[in-house]
């Protein structure tokens, strides 16, 4: 929850800046290219770029393209590791075999 007020907070102060406009448009972003660098940067403890990615897209996009990065990221340890998705994710967060 905290996180979400972060990202809100820093996206409002962002809004009131009053920089001039460079000409250089800056490069959009896809949400799955914002998924990729808010879950690395979470999982290096940087601040600076989570805070970064959280700006390239709204927060359901972002939401979504993280789910779905996990999703992916479960399936691809599921088959490297000839066990179900479900066996995997649980061991990944430290849950109990089901």
């Amino acid at each position: 929850m905290w996180d979400r007020v972060r990202r809100s907070s820093a996206r409002f102060v962002n809004s009131l800046r009053t920089e001039a406009p460079t000409g250089h448009e800056a490069r959009t972003h896809n949400l799955f290219e914002a998924a990729a660098a808010y879950v690395s940067a979470c999982a290096e403890d940087d601040q600076d770029r989570i805070d970064e990615a959280s700006a390239w897209v709204s927060p359901e996009a972002l939401s979504f393209g993280v789910n779905e990065l996990a999703c992916r990221a479960v399936i691809a340890l599921a088959r490297e590791r000839d066990e179900s998705p479900r066996t995997v994710a649980r061991a990944l967060l430290g849950l109990p075999a089901a």
